[in-house]
């Protein structure tokens, strides 16, 4: 089976209430998996507020440094115009 992606942010996207969108990750996605996206989530909010050192953002979500460092690169690669847009996205 292929993935597609596209289908997954179509079905997001037509299920605009919290209720709904519960529903629909508690189906696609494991426990494991819905803290993961979580703590991603967080640790991405985190480094763009910039004011916590990586052990800082480990010890306080819970999450592993390689996890962060991946975070962090993910954003050092970004343009200026794309982290602007996560920020956005994501801080707001």
């Amino acid at each position: 089976m292929r993935a597609n992606w596209n289908l997954v942010v179509e079905k997001i996207l037509t299920h605009a209430n919290e209720d709904d969108l519960s529903v629909l990750f508690q189906l696609l996605l494991t426990e494991e998996e819905r803290s993961a996206v979580s703590g991603r989530l967080q640790v991405f909010q985190t480094l763009l507020a910039g004011e916590l050192s990586q052990r800082q953002i480990a010890a306080e979500h819970q999450v592993s440094i390689a996890t962060i460092t991946r975070c962090s690169n993910y954003l050092k690669n970004m343009s200026v115009k794309q982290r602007d847009s996560v920020k956005k996205l994501i801080l707001d």
